[in-house]
């Protein structure tokens, strides 16, 4: 949030815009034809070997994106990472 010199007063917007059925139906295809068009474990199990070396996943990352979801990534860098949770 970017604060005015004068404040930040709570702005509601006057609806909230959600995708159509189709909308939704089209990205939800878009998503399973990804998943068969590409073999990924290869990729994954690259990843996944780069972040368990701690070496710079930056190159990993911009192949795996040719041929996977973000779900399936953060998948697989969970599987082997774990998850961040905040220190309270």
């Amino acid at each position: 949030t970017f604060l005015s010199s004068k404040g930040s007063p709570t702005i509601l917007p006057a609806e909230v815009i959600r995708a159509t059925e189709e909308e939704k139906q089209s990205q939800i295809k878009t998503l399973e034809n990804l998943h068969k068009a590409n073999d990924t474990k290869e990729f994954l199990k690259q990843l996944q070997e780069t972040a368990i070396n701690n070496q710079n996943i930056f190159q990993a990352l911009m192949e795996v994106c040719k041929v996977c979801s973000l779900g399936q990534i953060t998948q697989g860098l969970f599987e082997v990472g774990g998850q961040y949770r905040r220190n309270m």
